[in-house]
């Protein structure tokens, strides 16, 4: 067996750990196969060298050697560190998912996480923006979407791109990496539909609405170009293909779009929201507050589970009996 290796290795020095090829060949099947991002193998990957490495340290040197109670202490070790059960519970399914595998290529003979049960979450309701809140988020001037000082073409030009990123993103309800990965073969502003490669690189067509049209036709004709004149007359590399562009004319990063949608939710300074995907909940939360079908959010969102979207129901529940506390009389 390829999990199997010598009892006597070990992870001291430049030594390469026991478990390295096995969870190698893992998250290829995770990343190839399964069609998962590159953020998502990076998470799975951590997760599991961190019971890897603890299991090791208590001398561990095979796959088939890790039973339940291995996984159980693993996550009272977590628990004891303060961590969050959102984090204990996505890390228990990456383990559990590793294990599977494992078990269907016979690296094992017996799956111990089967049977592993992450702490309970309590379910959150996401922040969201109240819709005079979203159209001073939108409405504001570009100067206050400016990444640079004001007055310089390239400011201008990041404005006019920041704008069109905050539009989009209300509009549509995209993920970022959605969002970051948009071609300009996907955009077709006579239907006013973009095309959208989700999860699992399933791939979907999301309307969007007249005020983020005009911001898109607004970067692509008059920012856009600036960059990319910018970079080839300095020689630099660019992505001619991508919609949205960082300073330096490459595609731009999803890091770059989680500090522009920050900075401006915080210059309002009225709401707890923050990051896109406060923009995500938002959209939802408004098309079902004005009555959109429950499946047809769903679609938009590109969720794979009904089970998902009815998160959103409990928003407008909540706004409802917010609402009828403050105005019934006998509430």
């Amino acid at each position: 067996m390829a999990g199997m290796s010598d009892e006597g290795s070990d992870t001291g020095g430049d030594a390469v750990p026991w478990w390295d090829r096995d969870l190698a060949s893992y998250l290829r099947h995770v990343e190839l196969e399964q069609g998962r991002s590159a953020h998502t193998v990076r998470a799975y990957s951590a997760d599991i060298r961190s019971l890897l490495s603890l299991v090791d340290a208590q001398g561990l040197r095979r796959l088939e050697q890790i039973k339940l109670p291995h996984l159980r202490a693993w996550l009272a070790e977590m628990h004891e560190r303060g961590q969050a059960p959102a984090t204990m519970a996505r890390r228990a399914a990456s383990i559990r998912s590793y294990f599977a595998w494992a078990r269907r290529t016979a690296l094992i003979n017996e799956d111990p996480a089967s049977r592993l049960q992450a702490p309970k979450q309590g379910k959150t309701l996401p922040a969201v923006l109240q819709k005079q809140q979203v159209g001073r988020l939108l409405d504001s001037p570009p100067s206050d979407r400016r990444a640079v000082p004001a007055g310089t073409e390239s400011g201008d030009s990041l404005a006019s791109r920041n704008a069109a990123i905050l539009e989009l993103l209300y509009a549509t309800g995209l993920r970022v990496g959605e969002l970051v990965g948009l071609g300009l073969g996907d955009l077709d502003f006579e239907r006013r539909m973009v095309r959208v490669r989700g999860k699992g690189d399933k791939e979907r067509n999301v309307p969007f609405g007249a005020p983020a049209a005009q911001a898109l036709e607004q970067w692509l004709e008059q920012g856009r170009p600036v960059l990319l004149a910018d970079a080839r007359e300095h020689q630099r590399p660019v992505t001619a293909e991508a919609v949205f562009l960082g300073r330096r004319g490459r595609r731009i990063d999803p890091r770059q779009v989680r500090d522009v949608v920050a900075r401006c939710l915080r210059d309002l300074g009225d709401t707890s929201a923050s990051g896109p995907h406060a923009l995500r909940h938002t959209a939802a939360t408004h098309m079902l507050d004005g009555g959109a079908d429950l499946r047809a959010v769903q679609e938009l969102l590109g969720h794979s589970s009904l089970a998902t979207t009815q998160l959103y129901t409990h928003v407008s529940i909540e706004k409802l009996r917010a609402n009828y506390q403050r105005a019934h009389p006998r509430a």
